[in-house]
């Protein structure tokens, strides 16, 4: 673990950025977490989930588009980790055993990303990027801290670790990257998302830039929209950010079915972000 201490403009006592010095992505933690990668992203690829899932972006590139990869993709999915239900076993023991689906845990993030299936989200991008949650239920400073133990109980529970879950989401990256690039918003770096949240002076500022502008420490992983109205129905405050499109693990379009609850939603790589700040 490494260890970061930050104090906003307030003067107030020091939050401690938990990380991981290592990562699967080949890219210093810190910086992933930075403003200074978000204004100027580079590619992100999860080692040899590529290399070792070469038939399915061979599949993928015979896709004419988005909805055709998309079919594919959960065609993959199915064959490599039993989701169909026409493959499950009959006992009742060996149906609960396919619980641990992506799919099951976006469902259960776009209820409560503060549930046992945030926690094994946020739990594979600590793995992955190496950049630790911040909240789980409460605030994280800590290692030793109840809050730490209470997300690592969450994240490594046997009932969602008996399916390869992380294997699963690292599939789900690195197609959502793909079909970034070649269908949905090809030749772009960054999209302009919105977040709606409450008490927005209680969240981790970082720097106040302007009266209507600041650095903000959000969450491991969080939930934009790319409406503002629907952003706006989850807080009396509006931030405004330009998102890397390579921190983005998850959009409403990219698979035909629907587990996010709002339309417009991306679910995106946390870190520090420079937002706009609007009061609705």
């Amino acid at each position: 673990m490494v260890f970061m201490n930050v104090m906003n403009d307030a003067g107030q006592r020091p939050r401690r950025t938990i990380g991981h010095s290592t990562n699967l992505v080949g890219r210093p933690s810190e910086w992933l977490a930075s403003c200074a990668f978000n204004d100027a992203p580079v590619p992100l690829h999860i080692w040899g989930v590529v290399e070792m899932n070469a038939n399915l972006f061979t599949m993928l590139a015979q896709a004419d588009d988005l909805a055709e990869a998309g079919e594919a993709f959960s065609a993959y999915m199915m064959a490599m980790f039993g989701l169909d239900p026409e493959q499950r076993p009959a006992t009742a023991a060996d149906k609960r055993r396919f619980r641990s689906s992506f799919l099951r845990l976006i469902q259960g993030w776009s209820f409560d990303s503060n549930g046992a299936e945030g926690a094994v989200l946020k739990g594979w991008v600590e793995s992955r990027f190496g950049i630790c949650p911040s909240f789980h239920k409460e605030i994280i400073e800590r290692v030793s801290s109840r809050a730490w133990t209470r997300y690592v109980e969450e994240k490594m529970s046997s009932r969602f670790h008996n399916n390869a879950i992380w294997v699963q989401l690292d599939l789900l990256f690195e197609f959502c990257q793909w079909a970034i690039r070649r269908f949905a918003f090809p030749g772009q770096t960054h999209l302009t998302l919105y977040r709606g949240v409450n008490a927005f002076d209680e969240h981790w500022i970082v720097e106040r830039t302007a009266r209507r502008e600041a650095v903000v420490r959000l969450n491991n992983l969080v939930s934009f929209s790319s409406d503002r109205d629907t952003a706006g129905c989850f807080g009396d405050t509006i931030l405004t950010a330009r998102v890397p499109l390579c921190k983005i693990l998850f959009f409403n379009s990219l698979l035909s079915s629907h587990p996010l609850k709002g339309e417009g939603e991306y679910l995106v790589i946390g870190g520090e972000f420079r937002v706009g700040v609007d009061y609705v």
